[in-house]
């Protein structure tokens, strides 16, 4: 109750505030996601559906920025082929909503003979189309407010503190005596993340994975050396949370994203990563079982219901344990993808089609989506969705590679890493879970890759005033192409 009154007290504070200035009390809902999806907090006020308190907060600084507008002296300067990848992405996630309502009767079905909750009309509307489009917003509204150096510093502090809160909330409540365990580190963390910070273990190690890369890249930005330091234990910090999840497709997320940015800008990690990785595998020797499971005979899960057909190699492999049973899943899934290739059935297809029920009847495995955010798409959406999502983040991650690879500024180096870590991690962990329909988990990123595109076009602006870049500071000019104004604002 304590916990509740206290952001209920700052949720209405920002809420006032926002009329004076919407970007802080923006940068403050973006902080709140850390807490907001615990279940005491994010639960529906007066049992009304959406009707919570992070909504309320995010209507009013919708409000303000839309009245505050003119005012600013804000025009929409997005590149124009980012405008159309949005478009295109925006049009599938509304194209797959509404092709699924048209399956709604099959997807009650589901929900009776599995005797879980009858999702209603109102609980789809707000969940796959006003909530899918609705954790885009925050990064769209950062890309337009962020005209001055001080609204970027702002940004990027408001994304890294929402990591690290989820960081401290992990390591406060998974207990320390599962950290010798695989079994007890994966079962533990199931049960009490999702409880106690609001987020499955699963999307926890997604989003530390990229946050731990992102604290690292923002160190640059910073001329102390003590705020330095902070950021690198803070990133650790990340790193160790991000173990005690116990997921290991984050783990190949983090491993793989540090990889390319050794190769891109950090080549000293190359020698770095195996000393880090070594000193947190000795601190928490569960992540080793973890990650070693389904490898040998001696660690692996067991369904009676599955063939045997499912070892390979002398035994050596055990692929129901490595891929956390989804190899039962996804010949069923590739199977009716085939059947409609461009087009796909439209959301949540696996119920609306019966494979999330004959998987439970016959294997007795839960499966109300693929377990990979690329099958759920082409199911869903055919060749046509997955093509026009890839296209936009295929871009994103070019962009932010051309940035981090622009030594003329910190600015660069810095946004373009965390936007190209958290990006990168949902890309590789997607290949054992996540979605592509935007979810609580992505508002980080999709932040990121809002300030990353305000860097981009005013790199671009920048680049237009003189080509004989030793002639110009490029730190100071970046935020003075048109945009004075906005200090101007800051100031009064």
């Amino acid at each position: 109750m304590i916990r509740y009154t206290i952001i209920t007290i700052i949720v209405a504070s920002l809420a006032i505030y926002s009329f004076h200035d919407w970007y802080k009390s923006l940068c403050g809902l973006i902080v709140l996601m850390g807490v907001f999806q615990h279940p005491d907090i994010r639960g529906p006020m007066l049992g009304i559906q959406g009707f919570n308190l992070w909504n309320i907060l995010f209507a009013t600084v919708v409000i303000a920025w839309f009245f505050s507008r003119n005012h600013e002296g804000l025009t929409w300067d997005m590149p124009r082929r980012i405008n159309i990848l949005i478009f295109l992405y925006i049009t599938i996630i509304a194209a797959s909503f509404f092709r699924m309502l048209g399956n709604q009767e099959t997807i009650v079905h589901y929900a009776i003979i599995t005797q879980i909750k009858i999702p209603t009309t109102a609980y789809l509307w707000s969940e796959y189309f006003v909530n899918a489009l609705k954790w885009i917003v925050p990064g769209l509204l950062l890309f337009d407010g962020c005209r001055s150096r001080s609204r970027f510093q702002l940004g990027i502090l408001a994304i890294l503190t929402l990591y690290l809160i989820l960081a401290i909330q992990v390591i406060k409540w998974m207990p320390l005596s599962a950290i010798t365990s695989g079994n007890d580190l994966s079962y533990r963390a199931s049960k009490i993340l999702l409880n106690e910070v609001g987020f499955s273990r699963v999307n926890l190690s997604m989003m530390l994975a990229g946050a731990s890369w992102s604290f690292f890249a923002a160190t640059v930005l910073l001329k102390r050396k003590y705020w330095r330091l902070f950021l690198i234990f803070a990133g650790l910090t990340a790193i160790f949370a991000q173990l005690l999840t116990g997921g290991r497709a984050g783990y190949v997320a983090w491993a793989a994203v540090g990889l390319i940015l050794s190769a891109v800008r950090w080549k000293k990690n190359f020698i770095l990563m195996p000393a880090v990785v070594l000193i947190f595998l000795l601190a928490v020797p569960g992540v080793a079982e973890r990650m070693e499971r389904g490898f040998n005979p001696g660690n692996i899960d067991s369904n009676p219901l599955v063939e045997e057909t499912t070892k390979v190699q002398g035994n050596d492999f055990h692929w129901y344990t490595i891929t956390s049973g989804r190899n039962v899943a996804w010949p069923y899934v590739t199977e009716k993808i085939s059947e409609s290739p461009w087009l796909g059935y439209g959301g949540l297809s696996m119920q609306a089609l019966g494979i999330s029920a004959f998987l439970q009847q016959t294997f007795l495995e839960d499966f109300t989506h693929p377990h990979n955010a690329y099958l759920e798409c082409l199911l869903d959406n055919g060749w046509i969705g997955l093509i026009c999502i890839m296209l936009f983040y295929m871009t994103v991650l070019k962009l932010s590679i051309s940035l981090l690879r622009d030594f003329r500024s910190p600015v660069f180096i810095a946004i373009g890493g965390i936007a190209f870590s958290l990006t990168g991690v949902l890309l590789v962990a997607s290949l054992g879970a996540q979605t592509f329909y935007p979810r609580e988990g992505a508002v980080g990123m999709w932040c990121a890759i809002g300030l990353m595109l305000r860097v981009h076009v005013q790199r671009n602006l920048t680049d237009a005033v003189s080509n004989d870049f030793d002639s110009i500071d490029i730190d100071e000019t970046l935020w003075n192409q048109n945009i004075m104004q906005q200090d101007a604002n800051d100031a009064t």
